[in-house]
């Protein structure tokens, strides 16, 4: 039994934990034999200690022994992406910036999981700063899909992706800019969540563009995304940006929320670059969603032909303003070339980044400057507001929507060379996060090669709730969730 831990979902776990069937230094030694087993050629971790997830499972199962769980996540070892904070250990973004930065804090979502009494388990490999769509931009290494190793996880949260499909955590979280945690979670075969914006404090999350940046889980099931949420989700005084909102209870409703829905499919995301078994796969469950009962109706998000510009142009001017501390005089690294103070700032900063992120920087600064502001950030953020619009307009009408998440299965590692057709992997998921909305990435099939097809719910914001309710009807009618890579 002690070999199929690492794949049952956290309600599985907490149940068994609950009954004491297992204890927690089982699972996460389970956990960890796996990691040994297979992370050779996944390559997910950055850096993982051992010891103190044994140290951690200890404590939990002292909690249970004297009759103090902290409740259903105490015990599960999660995995974190290596842009959120834990108190004393590294942090980071997969760059050379911060290869030898060890954190001072705890993230928000960090401290919410400490005291939900999860097992905090490994850093996790990503494109550097979070800025890529296969995890071939890390610094670290190359994350590789563990349903076919010579094919990329997606990115930018492709280690957390990875790692638990692989089974080496039972449940991650990663961070949504533009389709981070939702393209990895299509293209490894998981279930990946992106939380309404100023739903997830990001306060301990380094910043790539911070008016898109969300933190959210990766899971086997629905129900577990549910669970996770609803430990990490809530105001923090902290973040600016986040929202007082009252919190349902995401797993209670989804046994009394079934439906029928108002489902709205809309035409500009199944037109041209759309692969032909992807396309199929949502169409088998836009049917499925017609079979129980609910209304399907096509919409239009006419300024969707936008997004990808409007979100390169905005996503890279706050990545320059935020990455602008890199400076090589406060922290991260700091060149041993340099003659003088300002040298050493160019140099720190050329030895420091990587080219995608020096790519990034430089369109984003370009665009903020002199002249060039009104033309490009002031107009991307006009048509930003008419984006988020467009959504606004369909949910008068749908309860949500259902799209692709991506326009093929998993790619070859090194196959595309062109940072464009990169861009273009997130075609189905940048609006969201130009708009704000919830968006979640679940299973839905394979291709004739063996690879994970995602299918996309995008919500109305902060109706969570209902969104994932939506995904558990189809979830609980398919297997796709149950299957797992052979590595």
């Amino acid at each position: 039994m002690v070999d199929e831990l690492f794949y049952q979902s956290i309600a599985t776990l907490s149940d068994r934990l609950a009954k004491k069937e297992i204890s927690a230094i089982e699972l996460t030694k389970a956990v960890i034999e796996r990691t040994r087993r297979v992370e050779s050629k996944i390559q997910a971790f950055n850096s993982r200690d051992e010891d103190d997830a044994l140290a951690q499972a200890l404590a939990s199962d002292e909690r249970r022994a004297a009759g103090d769980s902290k409740g259903p996540l105490d015990g599960i070892p999660i995995g974190l992406k290596d842009l959120i904070a834990v108190k004393n250990q590294p942090l980071t973004a997969s760059s050379k910036m911060l290869a030898d930065f060890i954190s001072p804090y705890d993230a928000t979502v960090t401290e919410k999981l400490k005291q939900a009494g999860a097992v905090l388990w490994g850093r996790l490999n990503m494109d550097e700063f979070a800025m890529g769509s296969s995890t071939e931009n890390s610094a670290s290494k190359t994350t590789c899909n563990p349903w076919d190793i010579s094919c990329v996880p997606g990115g930018s949260s492709g280690g957390s992706a990875a790692a638990l499909a692989a089974g080496e955590a039972i449940a991650t979280l990663g961070s949504d800019t533009g389709g981070s945690i939702r393209q990895p979670a299509a293209f490894c075969g998981v279930v990946g969540l992106k939380p309404t914006y100023g739903l997830v404090s990001r306060y301990g999350l380094i910043a790539f563009a911070s008016s898109l940046d969300q933190i959210g889980p990766f899971t086997h099931t629905v129900e577990d995304a549910a669970m996770l949420l609803q430990v990490i989700a809530g105001h923090d005084e902290r973040d600016s940006t986040s929202y007082k909102t009252q919190l349902p209870d995401y797993r209670a409703d989804l046994k009394t929320n079934r439906g029928p829905w108002k489902l709205g499919i809309p035409g500009e995301y199944f037109g041209e670059g759309l692969d032909p078994e992807v396309g199929a796969a949502v169409e088998r469950a836009i049917e499925f969603y017609r079979s129980k009962g609910c209304e399907i109706k096509e919409v239009s998000l006419p300024h969707t032909r936008y997004c990808l510009d409007a979100y390169y142009v905005i996503a890279t001017a706050e990545a320059s303003s935020n990455l602008a501390r890199y400076d090589g005089v406060r922290y991260g690294h700091r060149s041993k070339k340099s003659t003088d103070i300002v040298d050493q700032y160019f140099q720190s900063r050329a030895e420091g980044f990587g080219e995608e992120v020096k790519r990034r920087i430089i369109l984003g600064t370009y665009v903020l400057s002199s002249g060039y502001y009104d033309a490009y950030y002031l107009r991307a953020q006009k048509v930003r507001t008419l984006i988020r619009q467009d959504f606004l307009n369909a949910y008068q009408e749908v309860d949500a929507l259902i799209t692709p998440t991506t326009p093929s299965p998993a790619f070859k590692i090194g196959a595309k060379v062109d940072p464009l057709s990169l861009y273009l992997c997130d075609i189905y998921t940048i609006g969201a996060n130009l708009a704000g909305l919830p968006a979640i990435s679940i299973p839905s099939g394979f291709s004739t090669a063996g690879l994970p097809i995602g299918l996309q719910l995008i919500g109305q914001p902060f109706a969570e709730s209902n969104l994932l309710s939506i995904a558990h009807a189809y979830e609980q009618a398919h297997d796709w969730h149950g299957q797992h890579p052979q590595i």
